[in-house]
């Protein structure tokens, strides 16, 4: 109850602290030259088009499984593809910036699609997930932050943007110590495109 109460009260405070889509990764200095244009093609086959409310077991409250992603790039794109990089952020947190709730990279230019078993550690020391790629660090360190907006804030957009890289990252940012800002600076002039899907997820008090 006490914990339910201090939740509503901070969604009241907050209320209007939600939208900071111009915040978002997608609109670094890295993607300067796109304009937000978006050329690669994602979608959730399990979870419906882009703007779909997530069933509980994609949420903090359920299972806090990661969504089935799949993404397409256009021929002029996915020839050049040395790597895909995948970030996930809650751009309606009441915090002055989207949070990270998760950032993947070094995914392999063959691989056009994730699932939940590849977020499964294979070996933590190297920071490598059985899917073949490697979790950076989220907001509170956690390889995945399932979706746990505020009781009573409304709804919350979850991005899971993916961005196609025409050269691979330094090996020394594939860590699980590696930030959002950190990737952001690394791939400025090695952004060929992007795309993302948005889940959203609420939480009432009744």
């Amino acid at each position: 109850m006490i914990r339910e109460l201090i939740e509503v009260t901070l969604s009241w405070l907050f209320k209007n602290a939600k939208g900071h889509d111009a915040k978002s990764f997608y609109t670094g200095p890295a993607f300067a030259n796109l304009k937000e244009k978006q050329e690669i093609t994602v979608t959730a086959p399990d979870c419906g088009p882009t703007n779909s409310v997530l069933g509980v077991e994609y949420t903090h409250d359920g299972g806090g499984k990661f969504p089935t992603l799949h993404w397409e790039a256009p021929p002029h794109i996915a020839d050049q593809v040395k790597e895909w990089l995948l970030v996930s952020e809650d751009p309606d947190a009441f915090l002055p910036t989207p949070i990270c709730h998760g950032i993947y990279t070094g995914i392999p230019a063959t691989k056009t699609s994730v699932e939940a078993a590849d977020f499964e550690v294979e070996d933590s020391s190297r920071a490598l997930l059985k899917g073949g790629f490697h979790y950076g660090r989220s907001r509170n360190g956690s390889i995945y932050i399932p979706p746990r907006p505020l009781m009573n804030h409304g709804p919350h957009r979850y991005f899971f943007e993916v961005v196609a890289l025409k050269d691979t990252l330094d090996p020394s940012l594939l860590s699980a110590s590696t930030t959002r800002e950190q990737i952001g600076d690394a791939i400025v002039g090695k952004v060929l495109g992007w795309g993302m899907w948005v889940g959203v997820a609420e939480r009432k008090w009744q």
